[in-house]
Formats: C-alpha cells, sequence, structure tokens
C-alpha cells in the first residue's frame, strides 16, 4: 500500500484530515507524539531532548550540538521504519522531503486562509485576536527555519509536494476524497524495486541515528546516504581506532546491507569496501 505524508500550517485541519484519512483507510497515523514517544522507549536522554527540541527553533549554539544533531537523526530513521509498515499517515517532521524519491509516497500540503486559522486559534486557546495573529506568525516561522535548516529547502515550495490543497477553497470531505483518489495511482508504483530503494534509505537513517547518537563517538561531519545496492558511510574521525570502531559498529547496524566507507582523518582520506 502507498505512505501519505501531510505538511500543515499551525492552526489549520491538517490534523484533522489525517486523523480522518487514517481512520477510514485503516492506516496507522504518526505524529510528533508518536515520535517522541518512540524516543523515550529507546531510554537515554533522547525523549527529554526530542521534547526540549520540539517546542522552540533550535539556537545558534543547538544547531551544531550534537544533542540536536542525534534528534534530527533519530526522528528521522523513526519515520522511514514507519514508512516500510506501508499504510500509515506521517504527519509534519519533514516526511514529504524525506520520501521525496520514494514512488509510492503521496506527499501532501494543506494550507488554511490566515484569518480562518486566527479565528481558530482564539476560539481553540481562548486567545485575544493580535495574541492568536503573533502565535501562529511565530510558529509558521519557526517551522519554516527548521526545514530550511535541515533540508536545506523551503517549506512551501510547490515542487515538495505531490498534491497540494487550500482549505479557504476545498472543504475537509472534499480533499480527503482526492487524497484518496491519488492514493489508489500511488499504490500501483508499490514495486519491489521501490520497496528496496525505501528499504536502504531507512537502514542508511537507522546507521546514522545509531553513529549519532552514540556517546562513544564525537564525529564533527557524518553522513549516510543509500546508493545503488548498498549503503556508504562518509565522515571526518580523528584517529585509526575511531575508524575502526565506527566500522564495526556501523556493520552491526547495518546488518545484511551492504556498507562502503568513505572516511578520512588528518587530511588523509580511506574509501573501504
Amino acid at each position: 500500500m502507498a505512505i501519505i505524508t501531510i505538511s500543515r500550517e499551525f492552526g489549520g485541519s491538517g490534523k484533522e484530515i489525517g486523523l480522518s484519512l487514517a481512520e477510514s483507510l485503516g492506516y496507522e497515523y504518526i505524529d510528533r507524539g508518536r515520535i517522541i514517544d518512540d524516543m523515550k522507549a529507546l531510554g537515554g536522554q533522547w525523549g527529554k531532548v526530542g521534547e526540549e527540541l520540539n517546542d522552540h527553533y533550535p539556537n545558534i549554539w543547538e544547531r551544531y550540538d550534537r544533542s540536536f544533531r542525534g534528534y534530527v537523526a533519530l526522528t528521522q530513521s523513526i519515520i522511514l521504519n514507519y514508512g516500510l509498515k506501508d499504510r500509515v499517515v506521517l504527519m509534519g517532521r519533514g516526511g514529504n522531503f524525506l520520501f521525496k524519491d520514494i514512488p509510492y509516497a503521496l506527499r501532501i500540503r494543506i494550507s488554511m486562509p490566515i484569518e480562518a486559522r486566527i479565528a481558530r486559534i482564539m476560539k481553540e486557546e481562548d486567545l485575544a485576536r493580535g495574541t492568536a495573529s503573533w502565535l501562529i506568525e511565530k510558529a509558521d516561522k519557526e517551522m519554516a527555519d527548521v526545514v530550511y535548516l535541515i533540508y536545506g529547502k523551503h517549506w512551501d515550495d510547490p515542487n515538495e509536494y505531490d498534491m497540494r490543497f487550500n482549505l479557504g477553497i476545498q472543504n475537509e470531505n472534499e480533499i480527503i476524497r482526492m487524497i484518496k483518489e491519488g492514493l489508489a495511482e500511488k499504490e500501483k508504483l508499490n514495486t519491489k524495486e521501490a520497496q528496496k530503494s525505501l528499504l536502504l534509505k531507512a537502514v542508511a537513517a537507522k546507521v546514522k541515528a545509531g553513529i549519532t547518537t552514540n556517546i562513544k563517538f564525537l564525529i564533527p561531519i557524518l553522513d549516510v546516504k543509500a546508493k545503488r545496492e548498498a549503503i556508504v558511510l562518509c565522515g571526518i574521525i580523528h584517529n585509526p581506532e575511531e575508524k575502526e570502531n565506527i566500522e564495526k559498529e556501523a556493520k552491526k547496524l547495518a546488518g545484511n546491507i551492504p556498507i562502503e566507507f568513505d572516511l578520512h582523518y588528518r587530511g588523509v582520506r580511506h574509501k573501504i569496501r
């Protein structure tokens, strides 16, 4: 079955649409709360880190802190693992960027006119109009900034979505109907090859998260990408012992997926299969 990712604005009805879709399709609904719960279940500091970073845009120090990098890597790994199950509605968290190259993922953007959002927040939170307007502007800016920081993409870029809806023009029932029609087309693209592509992305994210969140390693630059039939780990390391330990841990995390290494330290590059 196909995968649904939904990007929505603060104060809109994106959540309600996502919940309705999940219920009517028998899909699992995954939002930030579910992801934080998964982090807590892993133990250690990551549940707390996730809650702290989830409430605000990271400042300049946090952006370069290993906790923030670990949180991002872990979030992406969790989301991609849910994608492996199919039949999921993934809310926010950059899902549309993570699944961009997956043919059977339907990436949706839902917007609502600002006045309608202000009215909703005023009613739901019992706020004055000025406060509600400020809150929406602040939340939108922070979400857009985080997306650009992590993915280098503009949050509202139409090229990053398969379908876009405006609740000022279309009602919720109409949007849900159109999404289901688009989903039926996407399901035709759920091939063995496409599933393997997603598996490689998920394993790459798992390896990256495992290394990034491991207190034994302090790597200034690290990236893990899917490449054809394998994954490739690139990074800067400090000494041969660290190189050996990272390779050993990465191979364990990758399981039976082939992994290549492009590691260098002290200006010397080593490439090992």
